[in-house]
Formats: C-alpha cells, sequence, structure tokens
C-alpha cells in the first residue's frame, strides 16, 4: 500500500518560503499523479497543486498561483512544494496524496479530492509576524 509522508511545515513570517516535501515509503511514486491538499481551521480541505505522474501537467488552484511551484524527483521518490511569498491565508495543514485513478487529469484530482486514502499526518504551516 501507498504510503505518503509529509515534511517541511512550520512557522514562518509573512512574505517568507518554505517548501514541503512528499516522500513514499515502500512504493515507487513515479507511477501517480500527486497532489498538494490543505486544510485550515474550520474550513473544507482544498486542493493546492497536482502534478502529473510525468510532471508534464501541473494544476494550480488560483489562490496560490505565481507563488507556489510543485515539482517532482521520481529518483528521489519525492514531490516538493515550494511556496514562496507566504500569507497568513497559507496557515493550514498541508497533505500530500496520491490520484484514485490513472486517468483523472490534474485539475479534477486537485478540485474533487479524488484521492487514495487515508490521508496522511499532514505537516503543519503556519504564516504568522
Amino acid at each position: 500500500q501507498l504510503q505518503l509522508v509529509e515534511s517541511g511545515g512550520g512557522l514562518v513570517q509573512p512574505g517568507g518560503s518554505l517548501r514541503l516535501s512528499c516522500a513514499a515509503s515502500r512504493s515507487n511514486l513515479d507511477s501517480y499523479a500527486i497532489g498538494w491538499f490543505r486544510q485550515a481551521p474550520g474550513k473544507e480541505r482544498e486542493g493546492v497543486s497536482c502534478i502529473s505522474s510525468s510532471g508534464g501537467r501541473i494544476y494550480y488552484a488560483d489562490s496560490v498561483k505565481g507563488r507556489f511551484t510543485v515539482s517532482r524527483d521520481n529518483d528521489k521518490n519525492t514531490v516538493y512544494l515550494q511556496m514562496n511569498s507566504l500569507k497568513p491565508d497559507d496557515t493550514a495543514v498541508y497533505y500530500c496524496a496520491a490520484a484514485l485513478r490513472w486517468s483523472t487529469s490534474v485539475q479534477a484530482m486537485c478540485v474533487s479530492k479524488i484521492v487514495r486514502e487515508p490521508w496522511g499526518q499532514g505537516t503543519q504551516v503556519t504564516v504568522s509576524s
């Protein structure tokens, strides 16, 4: 069973940067589209960015376009989310997940959260001065 582990979160000031990592244990990530999702207190979980297995197709939520960059290194079995120009509204627990079906588009995966469950523990990102 594919297990993903998120890391890299922390406390950062507005305007700062963080890089999150999503690593797989016991499986290779290179066959899966991977998405980053976040959930703020009192809000629904939302898709942030999703990347196809090859990295050739990428989706970003409007709220993070131009500030966040998703990438993957299949040799290292890791997917990254580089977050720049962070805002207090970016404060949330960030999760990564693999696509439920091979045929799902990255946009559908992110918007409709069509992913394999269960979700992992996530990594907390707090943007505050």
